[in-house]
């Protein structure tokens, strides 16, 4: 049984035979959602195989690498309400678009959905699950599961208008702890974020990856969204947290070498949360600094 209501986006660099399985999930979906694909500048030959296995899919070549901005641009071809983000090395479970749908359209100020993570091939629970499903924020009695501070674009649907609206993955973070920026404006656009232990996306974690970059840029992106929307003094508490429990390493020193260089257009950009908002972030904090699965390794 199809569902018109939700497309579903991924970006991908360099991994083709990652992708073609998720592609080849994606197809399997009783939702049978449209799919758009932003290949990254991929030099491995992942267009041509898109092209030759999975027709129906549109694809889209930028010719870079534009990081989590590819999937700004393909949200500009989605011509459903709802948008789902995947990554090249996870897929949605069956009729967990459709259920995110349901949600979305019963609570019209809801902003977005996130899954449930399963981690392949053992089938276990990502660790940032416990995390979500025990949530300190405190949400209207309405919401239809535990509030988020931030979403996982791996693993969420969005509601599109509320995506643009926001402005979309800020192209200065490219990819690494990129969504926690957008998460704060869509909240503070007055979107709520939720967690549903019901729907589930299984993540089999990509060999091809880079975890000393993806550390740098989670360090730095992490600093340069404490400064664009918290308070100084909760920036300058979450900067010095960072600085002693982060590696002592190069990449640890790149990142705050990055962080710092941003500081003038951080300063120009800068613009405080709503009170509100505030408040829940705040909540989030001794979650955050005893995360295992918030921790910067790699």
């Amino acid at each position: 049984m199809s569902d018109p209501r939700t497309t579903v986006v991924v970006i991908t660099h360099n991994r083709r035979p990652e992708l073609l399985r998720t592609l080849d999930r994606l197809a399997g979906l009783p939702e049978q959602p449209p799919v758009i694909v932003t290949d990254n500048g991929s030099t491995d030959g992942t267009s041509a195989a898109v092209a030759r296995h999975h027709p129906q899919v549109r694809l889209l070549r930028p010719g870079r690498n534009l990081g989590a901005v590819g999937r700004n641009l393909a949200v500009r071809h989605v011509r459903t309400p709802y948008v789902a983000f995947c990554d090249d090395d996870s897929w949605w479970a069956p009729g967990s678009l459709s259920g995110a749908a349901d949600l979305l359209d019963r609570h019209p100020a809801l902003g977005t959905v996130t899954a449930r993570i399963v981690v392949e091939p053992d089938g276990t629970e990502d660790p940032i699950v416990k995390e979500l499903r025990d949530s300190p924020i405190s949400g209207p009695g309405w919401l239809p599961g535990p509030a988020l501070g931030s979403f996982l674009a791996a693993a969420t649907v969005l509601r599109t208008d509320a995506f643009r609206a926001a402005g979309g993955f800020h192209p200065r973070l490219w990819l690494g702890g990129e969504e926690e920026l957008l998460a704060a404006d869509l909240a503070a656009h007055g979107w709520w974020l939720t967690y549903a232990d019901h729907l589930t996306i299984h993540h089999q974690a990509s060999v091809v990856r880079d975890a000393t970059l993806r550390r740098t840029h989670g360090i730095r992106n992490t600093l340069w969204f404490t400064w664009l929307r918290r308070p100084a003094r909760t920036a300058l508490r979450r900067t010095l947290h960072l600085a002693r429990t982060v590696p002592r390493d190069t990449a640890s020193l790149r990142a705050f070498a990055e962080a710092a260089a941003g500081l003038p257009w951080v300063l120009r950009e800068r613009r405080a949360l709503p009170p509100q908002v505030e408040a829940r972030l705040r909540l989030l904090e001794p979650a955050q600094r005893d995360s295992r699965a918030r921790s910067y390794t790699g």
